[in-house]
């Protein structure tokens, strides 16, 4: 059965920033190599390439929140 989304979102909310970026430049090449394959006519799952997008979406959301948090805890320190 798969994951749903709320338990995969989770599972990337717990990797490391080291991780997250390695993941996020992961996710960029397997989405470069799935367009490739659409403009060669090689892709067999014209459904795959939106569901990279929509993964690349949640991992750069998840490392703009962690800055925004940086951010806001580094301003509060400061006063």
């Amino acid at each position: 059965m798969a994951k749903t989304s709320r338990a995969k979102v989770d599972d990337m909310r717990k990797l490391s920033d080291a991780d997250l970026e390695k993941e996020i430049e992961d996710t960029y090449r397997n989405y470069f190599s799935l367009k490739l394959q659409k403009e060669t006519l090689q892709l067999t799952n014209h459904r795959q390439p939106p569901a990279v997008k929509r993964k690349i979406a949640r991992l750069l959301t998840i490392k703009r929140q962690r800055a925004i948090t940086r951010t806001a805890q580094a301003g509060g320190q400061e006063s």
